[in-house]
């Protein structure tokens, strides 16, 4: 366990002091996704070095993290970020591989490409043909798989995409991460031509490609998401995939995934893993779908080349995605587990949905919040956590910290 969160300087000098018979991991950032990601590779005993330009993430106390300090982040200073990689590789001694769960450290990994870190996942050319939506839904429109009617500004009059989809109406960028630095989010609603013409004239003189899309008329609770892992080799064939359906966000209309459950539709399943083909992508994703009441269909929205939120659900249900991405690029082998009925739940957000939403009713038994608070969840199929676990104390207590003081800690998952 990292029983501190280190200064750069201070991580490198603990690891030149440790040996590492097999590449340990490098997971960044460090909070409920690394978390996840970190607890999957330690079923392996992979040694796992978070990494963050925070402290207050919940993963660096977890018994599955071995240390974990911090590092320029990358958003700040690309070449820092980079120079302090390779530092980290040079203390352990040895070639590391690299998690990235959430899309700036991606782009880092991917961009900078840092000498002696081990990637499995695509290239930034491959990665941005996935997660450009203009190139993502062209794909999407070749290979027959719905998605939301979108109109490009960059190529369609703005009267005419108006015209074409009333309002309310979405206005989506290409890329996000830029929409998000100039605009603050990565979606926005607009309700009316002066909300629709202050977004574009927002986005012109950032010089942001965006998109007009319908707002789907969305069924709430049968969003699904495939997660899954190709190897470098692609082909749909070799990939492990896995379905999942966020039965409950926090809060419920739009928010984050807060309870999922697993829903095999092997519809999507193929729609999801067709595009990654087709776009030539290895590496571990999440597709998003909503399902249209209008059409009556799932139309696809998004493809994160990460890992997600809620990873450790396929975890937990056989299919370890992260072990399977490390095995790919080192001497470790992976095969994928017994199948297992499980179900994965945040509890801060279910919590707070219990509270404080007249609207929703608690999914779980009393026999379930009893093995719950008992712990005796943990050694039986059927739940997992986010974040609290007994045998693993320390994350759950750190975002009680945080939760409860002035720092905050952002993260997207």
């Amino acid at each position: 366990m990292a029983d501190t969160f280190h200064s750069t300087d201070a991580l490198l000098d603990i690891l030149e002091a440790e040996s590492f018979p097999r590449p340990p991991a490098l997971v960044a950032n460090a909070h409920v996704t690394g978390l996840s990601v970190a607890r999957a590779l330690k079923k392996a005993d992979v040694p796992v070095i978070a990494i963050d330009r925070s402290p207050d993430g919940v993963a660096p106390p977890s018994k599955a993290v071995d240390y974990a300090g911090r590092v320029t982040y990358p958003l700040d200073d690309a070449e820092g970020f980079k120079s302090d990689v390779e530092s980290i590789v040079e203390a352990v001694g040895r070639d590391v591989v690299a998690f990235a769960c959430m899309d700036e450290w991606v782009h880092a990994f991917a961009e900078t490409a840092p000498d002696g870190v081990r990637r499995p996942f695509s290239g930034p050319d491959t990665i941005d043909r996935v997660l450009d939506k203009e190139s993502l839904y062209s794909s999407a429109e070749a290979l027959g798989v719905p998605y939301p009617e979108t109109y490009r500004l960059s190529e369609t009059d703005p009267e005419r995409a108006i015209d074409e989809l009333g309002f309310p109406l979405v206005i989506k960028p290409a890329r996000k991460r830029e929409f998000e630095e100039a605009i603050g989010t990565n979606v926005v609603e607009v309700h009316d031509r002066a909300e629709f013409d202050e977004i574009v004239a927002a986005a012109r003189k950032a010089e942001i490609r965006i998109m007009a899309q319908e707002r789907v008329d969305v069924e709430q609770g049968r969003d699904h998401s495939v997660g899954s892992y190709v190897p470098p080799s692609g082909g749909t064939e070799n990939a492990l995939a896995f379905v999942g359906n966020p039965a409950v966000r926090y809060p419920l209309s739009f928010g984050t995934s807060t309870l999922v459950e697993r829903s095999p539709l092997p519809s999507i399943e193929a729609h999801a893993l067709t595009i990654l083909d087709d776009c030539g992508y290895h590496g571990i994703s999440e597709a998003e779908f909503v399902y249209d009441r209008s059409r009556e269909t799932y139309v696809l929205l998004d493809i994160n080349t990460r890992p997600w939120k809620w990873i450790g659900l396929p975890v937990e249900s056989g299919v370890n995605l992260p072990l399977a991405a490390y095995a790919s690029v080192t001497e470790a082998t992976y095969e994928p587990g017994p199948d297992r009925r499980t179900k994965w739940v945040y509890l801060r957000d279910y919590l707070a949905l219990l509270a404080g939403d007249g609207r929703f009713r608690d999914r779980f038994d009393s026999e379930t919040w009893g093995s719950i608070l008992s712990g005796e969840f943990e050694n039986r199929p059927g739940l997992t956590t986010g974040v609290y676990r007994p045998s693993d104390p320390g994350p759950a207590a750190k975002l009680i910290e945080t939760e409860f003081s002035d720092r905050e800690y952002y993260c997207a998952c």
